[in-house]
């Protein structure tokens, strides 16, 4: 079995060794154990499900809430010939109903799933058939109140275990407190489990912070003495813009990157970015998530970071290749009263939350008791300007709706359009002859795509089969529309929105069920959070990386030796320089004399009259230190 694990990891991924910890946790899981690791940003978490999941029998489910992700995952598992399928909010039923079907029938070796999809009785129905080898859980601290970014769906995943009693479950989170893994084990209802934690120290990384009111020419500094790729934090998307811009005119490469961005711009930013076309990326927290970019010297942060979590996965995608590299938090005064007051804003008031949740209702114009699981196009600013709300107050509304679990509101993401032949191919023949002007496309379908289009959704690309068939693209559009009301194919047009799926039937606004107690802890771990993260930036004792570690629960008395505290500790206790050596004794034998001329302090120094001696004596002379007789040269101690 050891020879087949490594072979899988040197055949199937290109890797010749195991990360620390990671074997543990991928030989825990081999035997059937359920697990909770807890593996730092660039710890290779991925593969402590993936290698497992190849070497059993069966099909692995993994239950992700982050949709890009597992569209990436999916698509480098299929670049590698590995059998992958995901499924998500703003898929049809239908597309759901063949990818499950897919699991049971199929080779499938991986079903991605967001856990909003875990109740759904489509999926239980189907996954209680499937031969499932390894539940996986990524992002585990979200099944947690305590964790910080609480998800109610992920309470489902306890349900579901029962369909498959022997079946081993795989936590795996970056960043969790002791109590949020304590809440991890107990949700997932782990049994005789094993728990793997890989230390929270970085020892390549140094952390630092600045305290100063130009972040902008503070930033540049930085990234004018460190070279190499960097990412540059911001939290709003101007900032990203203007940032950018005062780099690029300053001649350092550099490219805005956020949510608002459409698919096409942002998959170009990112590949200019990963292949060292641009420096520097300066974004929201949109981006990074799964982006695996080794050589990250410099990551700085101009805006405080909501709380420690998110601080160190984002300051953590630095030095992933092992080499030096620097984590730069700029701040001031008064950010330290905007993160304070921001979190006092992230829980509105319950009226408002009912309001928001109304005018969703009215906007996507849903009856009472309808649409569970439904997803539509989600635009915001639209949605506030017609509804005359405030776009910040609305966004957290939003959040506490989705952490109560009534919706879920997805970063826009891009999804290609597919295709999908419901009847066999006789069927399809006949209505080729009976609708002469659709049968050109469907010969280029099936030339293009094969017998797949049969048993499962394919992508397709309108712009270039449209081309193939010299015809216009709006053409195309229409003659796969006419497939599919014609009830012979599915087309599932392709969706670059951000996407609000209602989790629940539609409720009453005054009605909605909430978890007053829950709400009220949540808004008290905002809070802590937010003093925390002040706690962190505003301190100059405790070496940075300790003071990570010790918030993460990890005990050690090691510091790091090359974060900005304990530079300056190091120059504290640093031996005096030959330099400040002789600079004291000069000041100590004038002390002591009633005034020497230049040659009688040498001799009684005992030291040359050297350039290096000379220019020491005239800079102490410039600072006042020392006062020379205009007359005779005496050198006296100065008495300011």
């Amino acid at each position: 079995m050891e020879n087949h694990l490594h072979y899988i990891l040197s055949e199937v991924f290109g890797l010749e060794d195991f990360r620390p910890v990671q074997k543990q946790v991928i030989d825990s899981v081999m035997e059937g154990k359920d697990t909770l690791a807890l593996l730092p940003t660039g710890g290779g978490k991925s593969l402590c499900y993936q290698i497992p999941g190849l070497a059993k029998e069966g099909i692995c489910l993994v239950v992700s809430p982050l949709i890009a992700l597992m569209k990436d995952q999916v698509d480098n598992l299929k670049a590698k010939g590995v059998k992958a399928a995901a499924i998500y909010s703003g898929m049809s039923y239908r597309e759901i109903d063949t990818t499950l079907d897919n699991c049971i029938y199929g080779d499938f070796k991986f079903l991605y799933v967001s856990p909003e999809r875990l109740k759904q009785e489509l999926f239980i129905e189907r996954f209680r058939q499937m031969n499932i080898n390894l539940i996986a859980v990524d992002e585990a601290h979200c099944i947690s109140q305590w964790g910080y970014d609480f998800r109610p769906p992920y309470l489902e995943i306890a349900a579901i275990r029962p369909f498959h009693p022997r079946v081993s479950v795989l936590a795996l989170t970056a960043s969790a407190t002791p109590k949020v893994c304590a809440d991890i084990i107990a949700k997932l209802e782990m049994k005789a489990h094993r728990e793997f934690h890989q230390s929270f120290a970085r020892k390549n990384l140094s952390y630092s912070v600045r305290l100063v009111e130009n972040k902008l020419e503070k930033g540049i500094e930085i990234l004018n003495s460190i070279p190499g790729t960097a990412i540059w934090y911001v939290r709003n998307r101007q900032a990203t813009q203007q940032i950018a811009k005062a780099l690029s005119q300053l001649g350092i490469s550099a490219a805005a990157y956020h949510a608002g961005l459409s698919n096409a711009d942002r998959a170009d930013r990112q590949e200019a970015w990963k292949s060292d076309r641009v420096r520097v990326m300066v974004s929201t927290n949109a981006f990074g998530m799964g982006i695996d970019k080794p050589d990250v010297r410099v990551v700085i942060h101009s805006d405080l970071p909501e709380n420690l979590e998110n601080y160190y996965q984002e300051a953590g995608r630095a030095g992933r290749d092992g080499r030096k590299a620097f984590a730069v938090l700029l701040a001031n005064e008064q950010d330290f009263e905007q993160l304070s007051t921001r979190a006092e804003l992230v829980y509105p008031p319950l009226d408002y939350l009912k309001r928001v949740y109304q005018c969703l209702a009215n906007y996507y114009q849903l009856a009472v008791g309808s649409n569970m699981l439904s997803s539509f196009d989600f635009d915001i600013s639209d949605f506030c300007q017609t509804y005359g709300l405030q776009v910040l107050d609305t966004f957290y509304a939003l959040k506490v709706l989705a952490e109560e679990g009534f919706v879920e509101v997805n970063e826009s993401f891009f999804s290609p359009s597919r295709v999908h032949f419901q009847v066999d191919p006789s069927r399809l023949y006949e209505v080729q002859i009976a609708y002469a002007k659709l049968d050109p496309v469907v010969k280029m379908l099936l030339r293009t795509y094969g017998g797949n289009l049969f048993s499962e959704f394919i992508r397709i690309q309108e712009g270039k089969l449209a081309k193939s068939l010299s015809m216009k693209e709006s053409e195309l559009v229409k003659a796969l529309l006419d497939l599919q009301k014609l009830e012979v194919m599915d087309y599932d047009q392709r969706k670059d929105k951000p996407q609000l799926t209602f989790l629940t039937p539609r409720y009453d606004a005054g009605k909605l069920p909430f978890n007053l107690p829950r709400i009220a802890a949540r808004k008290k771990l905002t809070l802590e959070n937010a003093k925390s993260m002040v706690a962190y930036t505003s301190q100059s004792k405790l070496c940075r990386t300790q003071f990570i570690q010790e918030y993460f629960g990890e005990k050690t008395d090691e510091v790091c030796g090359i974060c900005d505290v304990c530079i300056e500790a190091k120059k504290k206790l640093a031996p005096q320089s030959q330099e400040d050596r002789l600079k004291q004794k000069i000041l100590e034998t004038l002390a002591e004399s009633d005034g020497l001329t230049e040659q009688d302090l040498f001799s009684t120094l005992k030291k040359p009259r050297s350039n290096a001696n000379l220019t020491l004596l005239r800079r102490l002379i410039e600072e006042n230190q020392i006062i020379k007789s205009s007359s005779d040269g005496i050198l006296t101690l100065s008495n300011g």
